[in-house]
């Protein structure tokens, strides 16, 4: 069921409705219970086709995610980046007496799915010191504008002994990955608050 995207049931049903009028019925599977599209296709029924998929389609736009749009120019992409990011995002962690205010990877990743819907990452190396106590992890991430594509990559390391949550390589990379996108921009104001403190 979830397979099946709104567009190409809508295409699917609009197109049955005119030249498959015996598939009627089975359409109805492809809808959840809760759906209004759960009624029968028959004549009987007191609203039409076309009231239901008025109601689909109120449905659909419920669903959407939004973005700042697709195919934009690299320096409106940039620009949205460069925005300072909201303290209710904003994370706190202190080490060794310092403390270090920060946007978890997960916040970032969706920050950069809502204004840069075409970017990409990947992990480019992995590197564990000679002593084996840490690893490092080199992390670009490249957006895809209109006119161009530009990529960023920065390091994270962390202790193959520390204590807390993940493990040692997926915490590198995800400090890689925050570190790659502040290149972009992306919550570079937590950077410059730590300088200037």
């Amino acid at each position: 069921m979830a397979a099946f995207s709104a567009t190409k049931k809508k295409l699917l049903t609009t197109k049955t409705q005119s030249n498959y009028p015996f598939l009627r019925k089975s359409l109805s599977l492809f809808q959840s219970s809760a759906s209004p599209y759960t009624r029968s296709y028959s004549s009987r029924s007191s609203t039409t086709f076309q009231e239901r998929e008025k109601v689909g389609e109120d449905k659909e736009e419920e669903d959407v995610i939004p973005t700042s749009g697709l195919g934009r120019p690299l320096s409106e992409i940039i620009k949205e980046l460069n925005k300072k990011v909201p303290d209710s995002l904003v994370r706190q962690r202190v080490e060794d007496g310092f403390t270090a205010r920060y946007v978890p990877w997960h916040l970032v990743n969706r920050i950069m799915n809502l204004h840069a819907p075409e970017w990409s990452g990947e992990v480019r190396n992995i590197t564990y010191s000679p002593d084996g106590k840490s690893v490092s992890v080199v992390y670009r991430v490249t957006l895809y504008g209109t006119d161009a594509e530009l990529h960023r990559e920065s390091t994270g390391t962390a202790s193959v002994d520390g204590m807390g949550f993940g493990d040692p390589v997926q915490k590198a990379e995800a400090m890689a990955f925050r570190r790659a996108c502040a290149r972009f921009g992306l919550a570079l104001h937590l950077y410059h608050e730590e300088t200037s403190e």
